[in-house]
C-alpha cells in the first residue's frame, strides 16, 4: 500500500460472507479490512451498529479485481 493510497469500501455484509470475501482476497494477494461496528461497540460497553452489517474495505488501486473477485462469489 503506498501513502497515497485511498481505503474504499468495497462491501457491506454478514459475517459469512464477508469472512469467505476476506480470505479470497488474501489468496489473490489483496489486504482487506474490515470494520464490525457491531462487535467493536460491544467489546467497548456499548451496542453500535447492526450485527449483520459488517464493512470490508480494501486500498483503492486494488478495488478493480477485488470487485471482480466479490462478482464470482456473490454470482455463485
Amino acid at each position: 500500500m503506498k501513502k497515497q493510497d485511498k481505503i474504499v469500501k468495497l462491501y457491506t455484509g454478514d459475517e459469512i460472507l464477508i469472512s469467505r470475501l476476506k480470505q479470497e482476497l488474501e489468496v489473490a494477494g489483496i489486504n482487506p479490512m474490515i470494520k464490525d461496528g457491531f462487535k467493536q461497540g460491544l467489546a467497548a460497553g456499548y451496542g453500535e451498529g447492526v450485527p449483520s452489517a459488517i464493512d470490508l474495505f480494501v486500498v483503492e488501486s486494488e478495488l478493480q479485481k477485488a470487485q471482480e473477485i466479490l462478482k464470482a462469489i456473490t454470482e455463485e
